[in-house]
């Protein structure tokens, strides 16, 4: 009896052994088609997130200061207090693209790339397009572009990428600005960046910051006075009642925080022209005013004047005769009454710039 229970037992563990490997088989064969199926039909197949790396931001000190002058080197300091990687040296906008395409890191992304250069709205930049080449407006950009002689920024950028320029009123010269938008073109483009506002380093009271300017103009080596100029640059912003014109065009540094004050630069015009192989005789005058009774009968030249949105008469003009060549040259001299700007409220310091502030940056 005892045998006989032992047999069953033992039978019954086999079969319910044998039972399961088979339940278990056919549940393998029943299910695995239906994931497989389940996968086609209702789980899409996702690709792998690209891991982008950032590098810290760079700044290229694009120019060097002369004589007494000290924007270079504050602007040098400013960025290493903050901890930027500084590059001097490039001079040009060839030799920044390809120290970027050269220095890149592999999988990794530029995140700020900052360039420092001394300029102004009406005389264009400092920095060259290529190396030895003419200095940046946006027609000698433009034809530098088109010729292909400036070098193509690789797949270093994206477009969470900001290239910000430290060029005093730049992003009022909305064709210089789409022209260097273009001159770094890339798979993905990056943001391009400047101010509106003068970008100042090296002051009085604070390393960096921002100032609005206003202009007035006068043919160089004929000021009609302060005076004068102090009244028709009020009637010009007439907004401004905080200047004292007189006094900010007399004064020549920032005395105490957010007071105005005034810099001064001048803008050349010089054209040449070849009566070697012309029917027409070269042009003879006697008075500047006939020089620009004669400038004013050319569409051409009228154009490029206007360029600078100055009248004729702010130009104190000369000629000169060489052969069979006529050289017309004018210069105006511009005063820019600077004012910094100032927080509006608490101690009185000037506002930080913030290339993240678009009161201050605007991003095209």
């Amino acid at each position: 009896m005892r045998t006989f229970i032992k047999k069953s037992v033992f039978v019954a563990s086999v079969i319910l052994a044998t039972s399961s490997f088979i339940s278990c088989n056919n549940s393998e064969e029943k299910t695995t088609p239906k994931i497989v199926e389940t996968a086609k039909l209702d789980t899409p197949v996702l690709a792998e997130e690209e891991l982008i790396i950032y590098q810290k931001p760079i700044v290229f000190i694009a120019g060097f200061d002369k004589g007494n002058e000290t924007f270079y080197s504050t602007s040098r300091n400013y960025f290493k207090e903050k901890g930027y990687k500084v590059i001097d040296g490039q001079y040009s906008l060839e030799e920044i693209i390809i120290w970027l395409n050269n220095n890149a890191n592999k999988n990794s992304k530029y995140s700020e790339i900052h360039i420092v250069n001394k300029s102004n709205p009406y005389k264009g930049m400092n920095l060259e397009t290529i190396v030895r080449g003419d200095k940046i407006t946006a027609e000698t950009l433009r034809k530098t572009i088109t010729q292909g002689t400036l070098p193509t920024l690789k797949n270093v950028v994206n477009n969470n990428s900001k290239i910000v320029f430290h060029a005093s009123g730049l992003i009022e010269n909305k064709e210089l600005i789409k022209t260097l938008k273009d001159a770094f073109s890339a798979t993905e483009l990056p943001k391009v960046i400047a101010s509106p506002y003068h970008t100042i380093f090296g002051g009085k009271f604070a390393n960096h910051y921002l100032a609005k300017p206003h202009y007035v103009f006068y043919p160089t080596a004929n000021s009609p006075g302060i005076t004068d100029l102090s009244k028709e640059i009020a009637r010009k912003y007439p907004e401004e009642k905080d200047i004292d014109w007189y006094d900010a065009l007399n004064n020549e540094e920032e005395r105490y925080v957010g007071e105005a004050y005034t810099t001064q630069f001048s803008i050349p015009v010089q054209w040449e022209f070849d009566y070697h192989n012309s029917d027409d005789e070269v042009p003879t005058f006697t008075m500047q005013e006939e020089v620009m009774d004669w400038i004013e009968q050319n569409e051409e030249l009228m154009a490029d004047l206007e360029k600078y949105n100055l009248p004729l008469e702010k130009f104190r003009w000369n000629w000169s005769v060489k052969n069979s060549k006529l050289i017309i040259r004018g210069r105006t001299t511009a005063l820019c009454v600077l004012k910094p700007l100032i927080k509006p409220y608490g101690d009185l310091k000037h506002i930080e710039p913030d290339t993240n502030n678009k009161r201050l940056y605007a991003m095209k």
